[in-house]
């Protein structure tokens, strides 16, 4: 196959989508080689990093760029594999016998009614390997879940991107469970003859996985995946035995660069490098406490606040951020 070609060092605009709001990502060249190769290995492709280094839009943003359908599911810690696969509404089911059997009716409308087929609905796994068939089932089911909504213009054939977030969220089970199906290329669903399986007339599908290493995952499961780490500059291997003024200049660049890329001319650039300097500091100070680091998603919080209440006065800016950063940066005790 050949490789997809992205835009590198550039950012590119992702419109709101579903919950997901209107947002900028920027591809570098090692977020570009590990989604070719895991579309050309055939395997999952597991996203590691700390909260806000834009693991999860790293899925949207390969979809976009690929023309393909984006399905996303956010695991939680009740979650099953059979719950990426399909939805059953055995509580629907056993409301509308109970009313049956209050009126009476007859044992094949009863039986006609009380077909399974009536509850089951399609999750995420299955439309994005049988597109068709998930249509299919959504349509004849009265039990409407939701659909992935696909780009103007798509087809099967274009193939999709499946995002299954915060993995660690979840028991063991669910990503061994996982494995077994992305391995086969599909499942079983107990009230079909067949099953589900991907078609060979689309693509097998990218599935990247993200995990916030809340809960440790199953080693066979790692090693059946590639793995991808989002780290922030200071925190990059190649940094770890620079100095640390030269480790502060990387991590202060690399977030002024980030935030104009979301905010442009809205936060004056000193503003922008002084909320980047304060996050470096706040970080070091975390780290020294043993807690959880300020990372991206703070830094941008912060400067979302100083254009919402600010707009674009610099002046104003610059005695805001004095005042709040520690709304946003500092949310632990022992560093307010």
């Amino acid at each position: 196959m050949k490789a997809i070609t992205f835009p590198i060092d550039r950012a590119i605009d992702l419109p709101r989508y579903g919950s997901w709001p209107a947002t900028r990502h920027r591809f570098d060249p090692l977020m570009a080689d590990a989604v070719n190769a895991a579309l050309a290995a055939e395997r999952p492709l597991l996203v590691r990093g700390e909260p806000g280094t834009g693991k999860s839009q790293l899925a949207r943003a390969a979809a976009q760029q690929m023309g393909r359908l984006f399905v996303a599911e956010v695991v939680h810690a009740r979650s099953e594999s059979q719950d990426l696969q399909w939805h059953f509404d055995a509580v629907g089911r056993l409301g509308e016998a109970q009313a049956l059997g209050a009126a009476c009716r007859s044992g094949a409308d009863i039986a006609e009614t009380l077909d399974p087929l009536r509850y089951l609905a399609p999750a995420a796994l299955w439309w994005v390997f049988d597109w068709e068939g998930a249509e299919r089932q959504a349509k004849n089911s009265m039990f409407k879940h939701r659909r992935p909504v696909p780009p103007q213009g798509w087809r099967p054939s274009h193939g999709s991107v499946l995002l299954i977030d915060e993995i660690d969220k979840a028991e063991a089970d669910l990503p061994n469970g996982l494995l077994e199906t992305l391995g086969n290329g599909g499942f079983s669903v107990p009230y079909l003859d067949e099953p589900v399986a991907i078609q060979g007339n689309i693509p097998p599908p990218l599935v990247v996985i993200t995990t916030n290493e809340e809960r440790e995952l199953p080693a066979a499961f790692v090693r059946r995946c590639l793995v991808l780490h989002l780290r922030l500059p200071d925190d990059e291997p190649t940094f770890r035995n620079e100095p640390e003024e030269r480790r502060r200049e990387a991590l202060v660049d690399w977030l002024v660069s980030r935030g104009e890329d979301h905010f442009g001319k809205k936060v004056a650039p000193g503003v922008r490098r002084k909320a980047a300097e304060q996050l470096w500091t706040d970080r070091r100070e975390a780290r020294k406490l043993g807690l959880s680091p300020p990372g991206q998603a703070e830094y941008l919080d912060l400067l979302r606040a100083l254009d919402a209440l600010a707009g674009g006065d610099a002046a104003e800016q610059e005695g805001l951020l004095v005042r709040i950063q520690g709304f946003a940066l500092q949310k632990f005790i022992g560093l307010c």
